[in-house]
């Protein structure tokens, strides 16, 4: 129960990661507000206890300032974050328009930056203590061909942790980036068959050979979210079954 006394907000909850961190969370101890895209996922929830869930875009400001409100009504007031939600953006560089490019940035920069300045003022006017994840990728550190937007988004994310981490650590916030590599997430069927020599590639480039589950990014995340890890500031750490280090 290393996440007792933990009330968690985590966004892009419906599928993979997200998913998987909730029912890693719940079985901590952690109290959960995740705010999902999808109603259609809602049900995977269904029965859940210390769940709370809400649904719309992570874009809607005054939704996510909503679920803060909610969580100090509650008793149960948010003290945790992971930012999760994201979009995947493949194109060739020289393809790539701004609205495109803004679009990814909206929701892999923009938003999980305005979540945080949100969380902090939250953590702070409560006098609380806080962390903060944000899921970046490998992409963002290492780069790869006709992922340039996406890679761009990833990039700023982890530099904004860490800069965030050194200004408002004297608040009793800290902030850490985990950067996943091939995780089989709800695109991985869809890769696997349709990609095959990608796919193929993939597995050439792990050491482990073969693509994480989302349960070992979701136990990472618990732990670093813990008490166990109260030292743990302004990291990127890759979870990634080697490959940034082959």
């Amino acid at each position: 129960m290393i996440l007792k006394n933990k009330n968690i907000l985590i966004t892009g909850a419906g599928k993979g990661i997200g998913e998987s961190c909730i029912h890693n969370f719940l079985s901590n101890g952690a109290f959960v507000y995740a705010l999902l895209r999808n109603r259609n996922d809602n049900k995977k929830f269904q029965g859940l206890k210390n769940l709370k869930i809400f649904n719309g875009d992570v874009k809607n400001k005054k939704l996510i300032s909503k679920i803060f409100l909610y969580s100090k009504k509650n008793k149960q007031p948010i003290n945790c974050l992971v930012n999760n939600a994201g979009v995947r953006f493949r194109k060739n560089f020289l393809n790539i328009n701004k609205r495109e490019l803004q679009n990814v940035f909206d929701i892999n920069f923009f938003s999980p930056f305005e979540i945080m300045q949100i969380f902090s003022e939250f953590v702070i006017k409560n006098k609380l203590k806080g962390s903060i994840i944000n899921i970046s990728s490998i992409v963002g550190k290492l780069g790869f061909k006709e992922l340039s937007g996406y890679a761009t988004t990833k990039g700023a994310l982890a530099a904004l942790t860490k800069s965030f981490a050194a200004e408002m650590s004297k608040y009793n916030i800290r902030a850490n980036t985990i950067s996943p590599g091939f995780i089989k997430t709800s695109y991985y069927e869809n890769f696997k068959k349709n990609k095959k020599n990608l796919y193929k590639w993939t597995l050439s480039r792990i050491p482990q050979k073969r693509w994480g589950n989302p349960d070992e990014v979701a136990n990472l995340v618990a732990f670093i979210l813990s008490d166990k890890s109260t030292y743990l500031n302004g990291e990127d750490i890759s979870i990634d079954g080697g490959w940034t280090n082959a």
